[in-house]
This record gives C-alpha cells, structure tokens and sequence, in this order.
C-alpha cells in the first residue's frame, strides 16, 4: 500500500520516463509534488524502493527504474485535487549533492584540537565514471576535529578505481570541505553538467576545465567553463582496514 504522496511521485517518475526516455531529477521531482526541499523527496524514494515499485541503479546518473506502474490510485487515498504541475526549467546551478548542509557539531572543539565532531554522510561519489550522489539524511560519521578547518564538511563514500595513484582506493570515506572555488590541482567533487558528479583532480586550461583521473587508466575529460561546477573540496580521507 502506498500513501497519497508516494503514489503521486510514482505516477510522475512513470510518465516523465515515458516522455523523456530518462527518469527526472531530484529537482524536478521536488517541484513537481511541491515540496520545499529534496530531503522529502529521498524518503519517498527509499519507501518506494521499500515496496518494490522502483529500484535505484548504481553507476549512473538519475539512477532510477520504474519496477511496478502505477496502475490505480493509493489505497485509501483520493487524487489530488489540483492538476499535475507542468515540468519546470532545468534550474542553473542546481546542486546534486547540496542537502541541509550544516557546521559540523564541535561541541566546543577547534579544528586542531583533540576530539571528534559529527558530520553527515552524503552518500557515494564516483572516482570513475560519474555517478548522481544521493544524500543519506540518517547518517552521521565521527571524525577527528585535526582534519577540520573553517567551513562546513561533508562525507562521502569512493566508488571506484580511478584516483589511486592519489592515495584514494574504492570504500575510502572522503571529507569534502563545501566550497565553490577551488585552484588549479586541487581535488574536488565537481558537478558536470548540472546532474552528475565525480571526484577528480581539477586542472584550468584557458578558458577549459580539465577533471583529471589519478589512474592511467581513465582518460583526462575537457569541459567547457560553465559545463562543470565546484561543489567541494577533499581535506580528508578515512579508511577502514
């Protein structure tokens, strides 16, 4: 049984796939059902996944695929009364990986200091090929406040081989200081093309952007200057033996 707004997300994941040929984005589905944040929309997703309606596929953008058709309405539950909101515009800038950042509770401690500090996990980040990084809201990892400057951090988990010569294997944790910037060399979690991410080495070419691979294995990819934005910068990594 589905409740009225899982089956309304349903109903518009299933229809947009048969127009489009590929399932929407986290933004569109947001504004679609009307929610303020993206965060609703995960947990609609995780409880449809739940029943087996959908199922969310690694390795790729807008990982997900309609298992069930939403062939009648909820159990117990009427249809919306107001129409089905019309697609929205692909919102410039919209970020992938961005949900409910917050400063990281320190409970006193500074960055160098003795201790640990809780910060989300935002789920996993392709060092290969990119991959959507869907944010687990339930999770929370503690890290030693020495690896923690200004700013607000995020975790995220590798997948993938193509950063090992950097020291960054497939299972690391990586801490991302969120930042928009970044210089030349630095790794970053970049968002390419408004809808996927990835972790690799950022190079400026002129007036390109390089996302450099840490593998001889995986061929160096040129964009454009608005193609790619900065989501993160890695300050961190965690490994469990």
């Amino acid at each position: 049984m589905l409740t009225r707004r899982q089956f309304e997300l349903l109903k518009f994941i299933h229809q947009y796939m048969q127009e489009h040929g590929t399932p929407p984005s986290f933004e569109e589905m947001r504004a679609a059902l009307g929610l303020r944040s993206k965060s609703g929309i995960h947990r609609l997703i995780s409880g449809l996944e739940e029943r087996g309606f959908i199922r969310r596929l690694a390795y790729r953008a807008r990982a997900l695929e309609v298992v069930k058709p939403p062939l009648q309405p909820a159990a117990g539950s009427r249809p919306a009364a107001r129409p089905a909101p019309s697609l929205p515009a692909p919102i410039v800038g919209s970020n992938v990986v961005r949900a409910e950042f917050r400063p990281p509770r320190r409970g006193g401690l500074l960055a160098g200091v003795a201790g640990n500090v809780d910060l989300p996990v935002y789920g996993r980040i392709a060092a290969g090929t990119p991959i959507e990084a869907l944010a687990d809201h339930g999770t929370t990892m503690d890290v030693p406040a020495a690896l923690l400057g200004e700013g607000e951090h995020y975790i995220l988990q590798v997948v993938g081989d193509s950063m090992i010569e950097a020291g960054i294997q497939d299972g690391d944790w990586v801490v991302i200081r969120r930042t928009e910037t970044a210089e030349s060399g630095d790794i970053v979690v970049a968002l390419i093309d408004d809808r996927e991410v990835t972790l690799k080495r950022l190079r400026k070419r002129g007036a390109s952007i390089a996302l450099e691979a840490a593998n001889p294995a995986y061929e160096t990819r040129i964009f454009g200057p608005h193609q790619v934005k900065v989501q993160g910068k890695l300050v961190g990594l965690l490994r469990r033996y």
